[in-house]
């Protein structure tokens, strides 16, 4: 019979110290940091797709287009150049 009172008595001071702890001031607070910290960090990660998506589509709308015209003057130019061999023309230095 005394093991069953001392286990009941451990089951007792096991369920006390749970509670203190759980209604403890400083684990409310640690829980509302973490909840507060989560919530910056979805507003955060959600703001920087964001702006990922708006600097992705400006660069395809505006630059991908320039480097495709820069590329084709270039093949432009060396095609003049290489005409201009076959023809026996005196080769021209390309403008820069």
């Amino acid at each position: 019979m005394a093991s069953s009172s001392s286990s009941s008595n451990n089951e007792g001071i096991l369920a006390r110290v749970s509670n203190v702890v759980s209604q403890s001031p400083v684990l409310y607070r640690g829980k509302q940091v973490a909840s507060d910290a989560a919530y910056v960090t979805k507003r955060l990660l959600k703001s920087t797709g964001n702006a990922a998506w708006i600097a992705g589509t400006t660069f395809l709308i505006l630059v991908v287009p320039l480097i495709i015209q820069m590329d084709r003057e270039q093949q432009m130019n060396e095609l003049e150049l290489q005409q201009a061999s076959l023809l026996g023309a005196p080769p021209v230095s390309p403008s820069k």
